[in-house]
């Protein structure tokens, strides 16, 4: 699952997306191989079409966050 947010500011009475920040919300089981995932997860970005058309002119991150059911 995941969370996303942005941030629009106006420019010359234009509304334009500035930031976007998505939180991935991943659940894994306790015995999961979190430092798999994490470097899964770090090389994600520039690997990820939508990233990399729209990184030029939007500033995006990213968050990865853990669940345990």
């Amino acid at each position: 699952m995941g969370e996303t947010t942005g941030e629009i500011e106006v420019e010359d009475g234009v509304l334009v997306i500035k930031r976007i920040h998505v939180r991935y919300l991943l659940r894994v089981d306790a015995d999961a191989d979190r430092a798999a995932i994490e470097r899964a997860f770090e090389h994600h970005m520039p690997r990820c079409p939508v990233y990399r058309s729209i990184a030029a002119a939007i500033d995006c991150t990213t968050e990865l966050v853990l669940l345990e059911p």
